[in-house]
């Protein structure tokens, strides 16, 4: 017999689907705590279809964390003018079953602390949306974005026009047909073979930006389209994205920015202060880079670091992230130069993909940690994007002073006594 599954989340679906599940075999007692809601199901059935239950993560707060960040404006070209800096000590929520994680982070933050902090700048702010446009040849393709070209300017002013009509919320709508809050800065245009890359380039605010994304530049396509002549190529199809936008999908292109918020977060370490709270000499740890380094180039690996992933994904479980993220976000370069003075540590993501407002940062708990990070309000996107850098450093430093002294002993005990299972 075939199951009727619902995706709906009305009251009456979600007991069917938790009806299904207890007459399973597999079904035990105590199961029954994945049915407890902690949260209003009211409140999560806004986040997801096919709501069924939930479950629990532990949350660890490490910190507080030394960090002079910076302030920026974004201009209309989607340039980021500084506009000042200033310094912050701030508790890092993280959310994870990796254990070691925590301490770790912990010990890195006592390091950079001890020297100054953690200083944070950023580099770009943009979101990006490929559209595809199919011809039957690579000749109309081309010829397309030479037409294009000369009309981007005009569709950039039609669409942030604050009069446009779709920005209205007609009746019968819960959100407007073009976003009122993502402003377009730019159009690109790659062909390959008988597609047209269209790219658009958005600032999204306080927003992370997708939906906001997918609906300006469904109004755009439209608008392209409505523009056509009709003695030109006419396209076969028309693909919301393709892939060249860089979104949820690591890529080499985006690897040094343009899609993203791109943050270098970076401190100095004096040789005592390396030997003192890292057990670990300056030049121990350019042994461990220049393997490293062989070892990602021969492996075919794309980014070069120890492991921020780590420390991005516990942030964006926090924060009320879009997980599906965290692999573009944790593209990541580290370096160490070994100075007179002892070493300089940077580490740069190229695109973190973050927002304050919008999806799951509404949850109740993300809506607590982004107020522990003082990442609610104007600014505060760029803010959680440079203090989720500054965290990533402060791991990368422990991690890595771990692995690089001693045959490895202090890696090796951390995972041999907070490991877990045994």
């Amino acid at each position: 017999m075939t199951i009727r599954w619902s995706h709906r989340n009305h009251p009456g679906a979600i007991r069917q689907r938790q009806q299904m599940i207890r007459a399973l075999p597999t079904w035990l007692p105590e199961d029954e705590r994945t049915f407890a809601w902690a949260v209003d199901p009211e409140r999560l059935m806004r986040h997801q279809e096919a709501l069924t239950g939930q479950m629990v993560f532990p949350v660890s707060v490490v910190g507080p964390l030394r960090v002079r960040l910076g302030r920026y404006q974004v201009e209309e070209s989607g340039s980021l003018t500084p506009v000042d800096r200033y310094q912050d000590d701030v508790l890092i929520p993280l959310v994870h079953t990796e254990g070691g994680l925590s301490a770790s982070m912990q010990r890195g933050i006592h390091a950079v602390n001890a020297a100054g902090g953690v200083r944070t700048d950023l580099l770009g702010d943009m979101m990006t949306r490929d559209c595809a446009f199919v011809f039957d040849t690579a000749p109309q393709a081309v010829e397309f974005w030479r037409w294009l070209q000369p009309l981007t300017k005009s569709l950039t002013d039609w669409l942030n026009d604050p009069n446009h009509p779709g920005r209205k919320i007609l009746p019968g709508q819960t959100v407007s047909a073009v976003s009122r809050h993502a402003r377009l800065v730019g159009i690109d245009g790659v062909v390959v073979g008988p597609v047209c890359h269209v790219l658009y380039k958005f600032f999204t605010g306080e927003a992370c930006g997708p939906n906001m994304m997918t609906r300006n530049a469904y109004a755009l396509n439209q608008a392209i389209l409505a523009r056509l002549p009709a003695t030109g190529p006419s396209p076969l199809n028309i693909y919301l994205e393709a892939n060249l936008g860089g979104d949820k999908k690591p890529s080499h292109q985006y690897f040094n920015g343009g899609h993203g918020k791109t943050v270098t977060a970076s401190a100095s370490l004096s040789h005592a202060q390396l030997r003192r709270y890292l057990n670990i000499t300056a030049d121990e740890l350019r042994r461990l880079e220049w393997a490293g380094l062989h070892g990602s180039q021969a492996s075919g690996m794309q980014s070069f670091g120890f492991t921020p992933a780590s420390a991005v994904a516990a942030l964006f479980a926090a924060t009320g992230q879009d997980l599906g993220m965290v692999g573009t976000s944790s593209m990541a370069h580290a370096t160490i130069q070994v100075t007179e003075a002892g070493a300089e540590f940077s580490l740069q993501l190229g695109g973190i993909e973050v927002g304050t407002v919008g999806g799951g940062t509404t949850l109740p708990h993300a809506q607590s940690y982004l107020r522990l990070l003082g990442c609610l309000g104007p600014g505060s996107s760029q803010r959680l994007a440079q203090l989720v850098g500054a965290a990533a450093l402060a791991l990368e430093i422990s991690a890595a002073a771990a692995m690089a002294g001693r045959g490895s002993e202090n890696f090796f005990r951390a995972h041999l006594e907070r490991g877990g299972h045994r």
